[in-house]
Formats: C-alpha cells, sequence, structure tokens
C-alpha cells in the first residue's frame, strides 16, 4: 500500500533543496569573486627591478617611472643594491629584471642562463670627486692613470665603495691600468666603507678624501661641503648600463611577459626620451644609446 509522504516533510525536503541550492550558487560567487581578485592582484602586482644604488640616488627612477605607469599601467618596485648583489639577488631569482652598469658581468649573467639577453640603455660617465686644496694636485693631470699615481705617490686618502658594485669594480680596473695595487695599504690612506654611492660620498667629505663617484649621483648628492669634481673626461671614465630580463626557464616565478614589456620600453623612443629628460640644475645625466630597432 502506498503511502505519499507527510506534507511537513515535502516542506522540508523543499527547503533542503533550496538551501543546498543557495549554497552551491553562494560558492560560486565566491570562487569567482576569489579568481577575479586574483587575476587582478596578478595584473596590478609590480615587477622587481634589481638595480644600482647610483641610479636610485641620482633621482632617475623617481622620475621615470611615473612616466612608465602613466604611459603603459605598469608598476615597478626597484630594489636599490651594488651591482654585484643586484646580480647575486637576480641568479636567487629575488627579481624579474636586472639594470646595472658591469658589462662583462652581465655578459657573463647571460651566458649562465640566469637572463635572457642583455640590452644598451643608457650611459654616463665617473668623475673624480675631491677636497678643494687638492692635496694629490690632480687637476692639472691629463689621465685618470696620472691622477691615482699622484694619489698614491702622495699617499692622500681615498676613500672606495668597497662592496663590489659597478662603481667599485671600474674602480679597481683603474687601478689595475694604473699599475697599482691599493689593498695593500687598506686601512691606512686606502680606506673602503662597504656602503653605497651616497654612503661613501658622504664619508669622503667627512675625511677630507678623494672618490669616484658617477656623475650623477654626484650632481644629486647635497652635503658637497668644500668637495668638487677635479677631474673628469678621461675614455676610460665611461659608464655603461644595460638591461636584462630574468631567465623564466631559471626561475619560473619570474613575471616574464611584465618584465619583458618594462625593458622594451626602457630601449623604445619614449623610455629613452624618458631617461634623456632627466636633469639636474638644467644637466642632463644620462643619456639613451639604445640600439635601434629595425
Amino acid at each position: 500500500m502506498f503511502i505519499s509522504p507527510h506534507p511537513i516533510m515535502m516542506f522540508k525536503t523543499r527547503l533542503d533543496l533550496r538551501y543546498l541550492l543557495g549554497m552551491v550558487v553562494f560558492l560560486l560567487v565566491m570562487l569567482g569573486h576569489i579568481f577575479a581578485t586574483q587575476a587582478s592582484s596578478s595584473q596590478t602586482q609590480p615587477i622587481i627591478l634589481q638595480s644600482t644604488t647610483s641610479t636610485q640616488n641620482s633621482g632617475l627612477y623617481d622620475h621615470i617611472l611615473p612616466l612608465y605607469q602613466a604611459q603603459t599601467g605598469g608598476q615597478v618596485r626597484v630594489v636599490a643594491v651594488g651591482t654585484g648583489q643586484a646580480i647575486k639577488n637576480a641568479k636567487n631569482c629575488d627579481g624579474d629584471v636586472l639594470l646595472v652598469h658591469s658589462k662583462a658581468d652581465e655578459e657573463q649573467f647571460v651566458a649562465d642562463g640566469y637572463g635572457l639577453k642583455r640590452v644598451d640603455v643608457m650611459y654616463n660617465d665617473f668623475v673624480m670627486v675631491g677636497p678643494k686644496d687638492d692635496p694629490a694636485q690632480i687637476k692639472t693631470a691629463t689621465s685618470i692613470s696620472t691622477v691615482l699615481g699622484q694619489i698614491y705617490q702622495t699617499q692622500s686618502r681615498f676613500i672606495s665603495r668597497g662592496d663590489d658594485s659597478g662603481t667599485h669594480k671600474a674602480e679597481r680596473r683603474l687601478w689595475q691600468q694604473a699599475e697599482i695595487d691599493p689593498s695593500a695599504f687598506s686601512g691606512r690612506w686606502y680606506l673602503e666603507t662597504g656602503q653605497g654611492m651616497g654612503g661613501t660620498l658622504n664619508i669622503a667629505v667627512q675625511l677630507n678624501g678623494y672618490v669616484i663617484a658617477d656623475r650623477s649621483t654626484w650632481m644629486a648628492f647635497g652635503n658637497r661641503e668644500d668637495h668638487k669634481i677635479l677631474f673628469q673626461d678621461d675614455p676610460h671614465l665611461f659608464n655603461q648600463y644595460g638591461v636584462i630580463v630574468v631567465n623564466p626557464a631559471h626561475c619560473p616565478t619570474v613575471q616574464y611577459e611584465k618584465a619583458q614589456a618594462f625593458a622594451d620600453w626602457l630601449t623604445s623612443p619614449q623610455g629613452q626620451a624618458a631617461i634623456s629628460s632627466y636633469r639636474i640644475n638644467g644637466q642632463q645625466l644620462f643619456f639613451g644609446n639604445a640600439p635601434k630597432k629595425g
């Protein structure tokens, strides 16, 4: 004999079904919101640019990155350290793009599979800064090797970054060209700070010493006191910067598309114009020299 369900049971069953359907709809809406939020976050997440203290201290990024974001919507977070440390960080997958100034090390970075391709971006130059009384009498010298020779002969205080940065690497090459090993006098007249460009300039001023600096940081430096540029314009003081996108085959977490977009912008006419337009007191600090795209 068939017994029909009790009306109360049927009503309860309908309520249970409606509740389950409501929960399913709620969960689908929440999942859609989560996925949309993740996608939005991925779009707005900045790329990490491993770069140098010299470019940061000069104010260049404060000038060009807002222009990049206005033109493309892309965001960039700068980690400013010495070139050697920036390369190590990129090898450890702690960045998406590398912009530094030690060409041999950059080319090795690519050759070892850590980066995709190195491209010239811009250049400026190094200058020898020192106290105005110029105890080593370098301001009449005709070459950077002569300058370093006179500092060595007079044992005038010289302040080195000593941090494996691009500037420090360049300084060591210049001492080698002058056939002088200043490390033998470390702690005497040759003093290594282990600091960035701004900190090293401060110490040079405090200790009344000579220091090699990139021109852009010196131009932006405010604590000059009696220090000034005493030697410049030697071809060996040329300072080239390059950009490299970190290889996603080595670092799967690299935001490759956004990183490549930024590198492409830096070397595009718009990026090159942004770089070349940066000035302090009317003086251009960086000169775009990316290869022309055919």
